[in-house]
């Protein structure tokens, strides 16, 4: 340690000296970074707009692999805000995916200066410009109004579905404390535990009558509502099993991590892009994973077999769960025709019989179930699968075999609105001119160390090449056109901005005294001292 030649003072002081050296350049400086991210690969979109008085404003950016992930995984979109990522109180909006291994990864992120319907349009069609693929079939937000007026307006085919745990997690906070102790079970059991609108409507009408609570506002609105959070209405649209936005909370926490409120927006997007990488290179081990190894199967059975080589392993497990659920399950005929056949398939859970309908179309293989886990999740119910060994359907049509799922999830081509390819990274050829070239700097660093002198020719060397570099890129004249980014206008930095969504600071005791005014002594009542410097009982 004593040969280390700084302490940890020396460092901050650093620090402070390099940030006063860029401010009023973050700007600048994150536009520079972005132009040369999209020079190595023309798949990285971004846009950056002013407040009308050339002061940053708002941007939006998505690099390739996120651009080529959409094309692949864009049926579902989780979107949620976070604050405290930047000194200038920015709002920090990524939207997020899942994987074919149900794991999260970003999509495109924004920082925005305001949380207003217009900010919020205005993300979504740049989210829209640069994905390939159309609007997601579903997006998961919690309630703010302008976002759920602005995902009405830019994606108007889109379900936007409610975040649960945000509304559930309500209801301490907004029923009587009496009525929500006696009858919050019964509000649960009337949200989950029931398989169609109908039977939602009569327990949740119910439960309201026997609490007294019909008039409530606040669970009138709910109810009201119940068609983009509650699980019965819900169900029918597919969302890769998420009901809530608990998976973007998740996101901002491992995020978080990497980042604080002191950075400046070109510290964030590096230590974000460091994140990022760790959180791809998980996805890059599971890749592996699937493509080397194959899951062992519980259940010896031709099926099984089947699923554990198409799908990756995280939804094989699931599937197989469902496949050993699926023989505690007991069918029974409830009607038939020349068309189809009506199955009631009871299971007991909990200590009590649950009964779904499953309805199969003769000569088709097609089935559907009231349960709707196929249509939400993407993966198969035990219901069906009691019908189809029942049948004795050794392998799964077709048709029940999402690509999003499969370990095959990734292959194609992905194109953006111009029919362009979007390619995951640069050109290899400047990979392997990047690894020779690193290689012989290598070389000659260790060369150079060997002597003083050796040290004092390397460095003249360089400086005169990078002379020499750097004219090579800005070209041999400025007045042409496009020619240096040093030309280049750049916005102002933004200022510090308050957001909606940030709690308001706690005021500590002596805030609150001196909003209080002139302080009084609780001992002799007097006024300019307190009771520690009270003369009654500092006299001797």
């Amino acid at each position: 340690m004593d040969k280390i030649g700084f302490i940890k003072k020396d460092i901050y002081n650093l620090e402070c000296s390099v940030n006063g050296k860029l401010r009023n350049h973050d700007v600048e400086l994150v536009t520079e970074y972005f132009m040369a991210e999209q020079k190595k690969n023309e798949g990285f979109y971004f846009k950056i707009e002013g407040d009308g008085h050339d002061r940053f404003s708002r941007c939006f950016w998505a690099d390739a692999t996120s651009r080529r992930a959409y094309g692949f995984y864009g049926d579902v979109v989780v979107f949620d805000t976070t604050f405290n990522t930047n000194r200038y109180d920015l709002t920090f909006a990524p939207m997020l995916g899942v994987n074919n291994h149900g794991q999260t990864i970003v999509l495109a992120c924004a920082f925005l200066s305001k949380e207003t319907t217009e900010s919020f349009v205005w993300m979504f069609e740049e989210f829209k410009k640069a994905m390939p693929g159309g609007e997601p079939k579903t997006i998961i937000t919690d309630q703010d109004a302008a976002m759920a007026i602005a995902i009405s307006i830019a994606f108007p085919t889109t379900f936007h579905r409610l975040c649960i745990w945000h509304i559930t997690s309500k209801f301490s906070v907004k029923l009587p404390r009496d009525a929500y102790n006696e009858y919050w079970r019964e509000f649960q059991k009337a949200i989950w535990d029931t398989d169609n609108k109908d039977e939602f409507d009569a327990k949740w009408n119910i439960v309201v009558t026997k609490a007294g609570l019909t008039d409530h506002p606040w669970l009138s609105s709910m109810f009201d509502l119940r068609e983009s959070w509650v699980p019965a209405y819900t169900r029918q649209f597919f969302a890769a099993g998420m009901s809530s936005s608990q998976r973007a909370e998740g996101s901002h926490g491992f995020f978080k991590q990497y980042i604080s409120r002191r950075n400046s927006l070109m510290d964030f997007i590096i230590r974000f892009e460091r994140a990022l990488s760790h959180q791809r290179e998980k996805e890059l081990v599971a890749d592996h994973v699937d493509a080397f190894e194959v899951a062992q199967c519980l259940l010896p059975m031709p099926m099984n077999k089947q699923m554990a080589t198409l799908y990756t392993r995280t939804m094989f497990q699931k599937f197989e769960q469902e496949l050993i659920q699926s023989t505690a399950c007991f069918l029974e005929l409830k009607t038939e025709d020349a068309c189809k056949v009506v199955f009631n398939v009871s299971e007991r859970k909990n200590w009590e019989t649950r009964v779904a309908e499953v309805v199969y179309v003769k000569d088709s293989d097609h089935a559907s179930c009231s349960c709707k886990r196929f249509e939400f999740v993407g993966i198969i119910c035990k219901h069906i699968l009691a019908l189809f060994r029942r049948d004795q359907i050794e392998y799964m049509p077709e048709k029940y075999i999402l690509k999003r799922w499969k370990k095959t999830a990734k292959c194609g081509l992905v194109s953006d609105a111009n029919g362009k390819e979007i390619k995951d990274c640069a050109d290899p050829g400047l990979l392997i001119k990047r690894s020779t070239m690193s290689r012989l700097a290598s070389d000659v660093v260790e060369d150079a160390l060997m002597s003083e002198e050796g040290c004092e020719v390397l460095s003249a060397t360089l400086k005169s090449l990078q002379v020499k570099l750097k004219l090579l890129k800005d070209g041999p004249s400025n007045n042409e056109v496009g020619g240096s980014s040093s030309q280049t206008q750049y916005m102002k930095d933004p200022k510090r901005v308050r957001c909606k969504g940030r709690s308001k600071g706690v005021t500590g005791a002596k805030e609150k005294a001196m909003k209080r005014g002139i302080r009084h002594c609780r001992e002799c009542g007097h006024i300019g001292h307190d009771r520690r410097q009270c003369p009654a009982l500092n006299t001797p």
